[in-house]
């Protein structure tokens, strides 16, 4: 069940804190299916690698250092950035264009950065987790949970938009509102 809960907390996360400065990552993925592909697939790239990373930095940084936690995981995430900008304008050079769109879109989203902080909280609590491969695989299913908020926002975006949505409560209202419909029931699963 922590997925589920991931899954709600990383979304409302990305919305309200990514709402706030005007732009959503989840809201641009939603406006085209190439776009959603393309965004939901960096995403999991960048939680999956950065993952990896924090099992890294959890288990090398000493004790007393542990309150640059979040400095080490932004430098992380900030690395891993400027790395697939470069491996992908040295692999497809033709192609750069259209693929940097999506790191630019994925590197600080929230559901990256809330996701080496999520498992860092979950190895604390349960020391058993504290392998390369759960962090990974942990960071793999958070892409996952991703796509499937985005697939979900996706199934209404167009018609949260729509003109038969009254003018006041089209877009973001609206789309807030249907999150919390679908995360209270998805919660209710629990």
């Amino acid at each position: 069940m922590y997925l589920v809960n991931d899954i709600i907390a990383f979304l409302a996360a990305n919305l309200i804190l990514s709402q706030a400065l005007g732009t959503s990552t989840l809201f641009i993925a939603a406006d085209s299916r190439r776009k959603l592909v393309g965004t939901t697939c960096c995403i999991t790239l960048f939680t999956t690698i950065g993952s990896a990373a924090a099992f890294l930095i959890n288990k090398e940084l000493p004790s007393g250092y542990k309150d640059l936690t979040l400095i080490f995981y932004v430098l992380t995430v900030g690395l891993l950035y400027v790395g697939l900008l470069t491996t992908a304008y040295f692999i497809t050079p033709e192609r750069f264009e259209k693929i940097r769109k999506y790191i630019h879109l994925s590197a600080f989203n929230c559901a990256v950065i809330g996701t080496l902080f999520t498992m860092e909280q979950k190895s604390a609590d349960d020391p058993s987790l504290m392998t390369l491969k759960e962090y990974v695989k942990f960071g793999f299913e958070a892409g996952l949970g991703f796509i499937t908020a985005a697939l979900i926002l996706t199934a209404a975006f167009r018609k949260l938009n729509s003109s038969k949505v009254p003018s006041s409560f089209r877009g973001g209202p609206a789309i807030l509102i249907y999150l919390g419909i679908i995360s209270m029931a998805v919660y209710s699963l629990k």
